[in-house]
């Protein structure tokens, strides 16, 4: 992952910082950069968003194909997830520098939203054990500035909303052989409910305090960092420890218990934003770089 060298005069500056609650930019212990997210951004896909998190910019395609489904649970779709790591993020990326971080992010996003829990799963089952619905959500990461995981899972969660998978329509000929037919109607289409989808929010425990959305230098000073998918509700579905150092029991409790609070408090007003930005309709401006 990205990195930035920071002397240790700089990280005792830092740390007295987040001690007394007051960090670089002048943000609380948790609290967010600014975010600016924007749908609908790619033309040739079924769904998009994109992220601007401080400046760690992230862009997400949904495409959904017909596939089989898996033999463990024949009346359910399934998600699959790929990362791009593009060069100009980081110098880091450059040749094959970013593959290893896609797939460990690819990973994660895999264990994070790939259940029914977190995605209506058998919604995208078309004939159970036959045909479904795959979603493949590929994420591109084009300036990298700190806290990825959060940045991707809020446009990940934003490009389903935006996802309109077409109605299927299935008829059987004289001799019994189904036919799928996709309505060629951009209206007549089916939407994903994503009020489940959980954000995810990675704390960094710097000192003996910890900070929400860590900027490349707060990291910097970080010895561990404790990933959290939260849902709309407070509910974790997904715990991972990062970094090489170690965390203590009651630093988890109150990680976990911070990263509850954030979580549930980011679901509402990224609903009200998207459910806003859909009801503008044509009417929207489109301000991003693809605009």
């Amino acid at each position: 992952m990205a990195a930035v060298q920071v002397s240790e005069a700089e990280k005792v500056y830092i740390m007295h910082g987040v001690r007394d609650d007051l960090r670089l930019d002048g943000r609380g212990c948790e609290d967010y950069r600014h975010m600016e997210i924007e749908t609908d951004v790619v033309s040739n896909t079924d769904g998009s968003a994109k992220i601007s998190l401080g400046h760690t910019d992230v862009l997400v395609g949904v495409k959904a194909e017909i596939g089989k489904p898996r033999a463990m649970v024949p009346d359910e779709g399934y998600l699959e997830f790929f990362v791009d790591c593009s060069a100009n993020a980081t110098p880091e990326f450059e040749g094959r520098g970013g593959e290893e971080l896609g797939v460990e992010l690819s990973n994660t996003l895999y264990k994070v939203f790939n259940n029914r829990h977190s995605v209506d799963l058998r919604s995208l089952c078309i004939c159970p054990g036959e045909n479904c619905w795959v979603l493949y959500v590929d994420v591109l990461l084009l300036q990298c500035d700190g806290n990825l995981f959060d940045a991707i899972s809020i446009a990940i969660k934003a490009a389903l909303f935006n996802t309109r998978i077409p109605k299927v329509h299935i008829s059987e000929d004289e001799e019994g052989v189904k036919e799928i037919e996709l309505s060629d109607d951009p209206y007549d289409c089916m939407r994903l409910n994503v009020e489940n989808v959980p954000c995810i929010v990675t704390l960094c425990k710097v000192g003996h305090r910890h900070v929400v959305d860590a900027t490349l230098q707060e990291k910097a000073c970080s010895v561990a960092s404790l990933l959290i998918s939260v849902t709309h509700r407070g509910t974790v579905t997904c715990v991972r420890k990062m970094g090489g150092g170690s965390l203590d029991p009651e630093s988890i409790f109150e990680m976990t218990e911070a990263g509850k609070r954030v979580g549930k408090a980011l679901h509402a007003p990224l609903m009200e934003l998207l459910q806003k930005e859909e009801s503008l309709g044509k009417k929207r401006q489109k301000v991003g770089f693809l605009g």
